[in-house]
């Protein structure tokens, strides 16, 4: 690469930068916010929501680098043409196929980085993610050690501590436990304690009342203990329960034995095929979103007013192509042989990158021009 091209690229890399970041500080706010409030209102530490907001990065920044990558060839673009070093280019006769050197470069590197994304950083994160959510749901101590607020742990169930010893004793302890839709279950205690017990933990209360009411019937029924233990294991989360979630698979797996994952879990074939050929296009599309980018500012000559057309152009394809990549993937999940539909939508934006191109080398203009001149002397000459 010449020195300019190393300039231009530099611009390609600070624009992607500063636009990957703004955009992943949006969305990062957008889910801060509610993972916040779900974990500390569960108990959780500070600790533990950082520890979740690093985990869900990766899947933030595949999102919006695409976005990222045609942003700052745009900007760049844009730039170098209003500041006129593009019209110097043309006019030392360089072809918007040299000029585009700088851009195809940046679509590789942008590729490379989401390849890596797709294929190592986002399976680990998420099955990273996945056992720590396991960990913490399983952590019931931490969700139900809030004194002075009337908890919800499970869906019908009521949990209430008045005050918290600082040796870890629950005093005024309230109870309901309403899953049973025969029967209503509501348990008080004056003092109360967490006890483990291998993988199961109770509650133990002292002093307290069992009040049984009976839905059909309207009776009710009291008992007083002095002590009573009762498993609340059963108000955390199962991580068995929980399905594995597809994008936690490494890629070499779902490059090896797909009939045994079809076998083991919920996925069909046609939603593993579609899985791991999109983390592939993924890569690909960033390649034409920069090219379709660079060549549609490319179109067209110098103007007081701007290069709004082309870029309006260049958002409205990139939407065009963003949006075709979700009508592809319906027939691949209803049968793996048609993954080569993954590719169309990157095929084509790098089609209409190429053909922009070469547009902007040889104008339509000009070519229309000395047609309507040749076909006007043939007139002349036949009159």
């Amino acid at each position: 690469m010449s020195r300019y091209d190393r300039y231009v690229l530099s611009q390609y890399l600070l624009f992607f930068g500063f636009f990957a970041l703004i955009l992943v500080a949006v969305f990062w706010i957008n889910r801060a916010v509610v993972l916040f409030d779900r974990l500390i209102g569960d108990g959780q530490s500070a600790l533990v929501f950082l520890e979740f907001t690093a985990l869900a990065l990766p899947n933030l920044v595949r999102m919006v680098l695409p976005v990222a990558a045609f942003a700052a060839s745009v900007w760049v673009t844009n730039r170098l043409n209003s500041e006129s070093e593009l019209t110097v280019l043309r006019a030392t006769g360089t072809s918007p196929w040299q000029m585009a050197k700088p851009a195809m470069v940046f679509g590789l590197i942008t590729a490379v980085m989401m390849s890596i994304l797709t294929h190592v950083l986002l399976p680990a994160s998420i099955a990273t993610l996945e056992q720590r959510e396991s960990e913490v749901a399983r952590n019931v101590t931490a969700k139900l050690l809030s004194e002075g607020d009337f908890l919800h742990p499970a869906r019908g169930v009521t949990f209430y501590i008045g005050r918290i010893d600082p040796d870890g004793t629950l005093n005024d302890v309230f109870l309901s436990d309403r899953r049973n839709a025969a029967e209503s279950v509501t348990y008080t205690g004056g003092k109360a304690y967490l006890v483990r017990d291998g993988e199961r933990t109770h509650l133990v209360m002292v002093d307290g009342m069992s009040q049984r009411i009976n839905t059909e019937t309207q009776r009710l029924s009291s008992t007083i203990f002095s002590d009573f233990s009762y498993d609340i294991s059963s108000l955390a989360n199962k991580a068995e329960e929980k399905t594995r979630n597809i994008r936690a698979i490494p890629s070499l797996e779902l490059l090896g034995d797909r009939a045994k994952l079809v076998a083991d879990g919920p996925y069909s074939a046609g939603a593993l095929a579609e899985e791991l050929h999109l983390r592939f296009a993924r890569a690909l599309v960033c390649v034409a979103v920069v090219l379709i980018g660079f060549a549609a500012l490319m179109l067209g000559g110098f103007s007081r007013f701007g290069v709004w057309r082309q870029a309006l152009l260049a958002f409205v394809l990139l939407i065009f192509v963003e949006g075709l990549r979700g009508v592809v993937s319906e027939p691949v999940l209803q049968n793996a042989e048609l993954w080569p539909l993954i590719y169309i939508p990157t095929l084509i934006g790098l089609l209409v990158g190429l053909v922009f191109l070469q547009l902007a080398a040889k104008p339509l203009g000009p070519i229309l021009a000395r047609g309507r001149h040749s076909r006007q002397n043939r007139r002349e000459r036949a009159t």
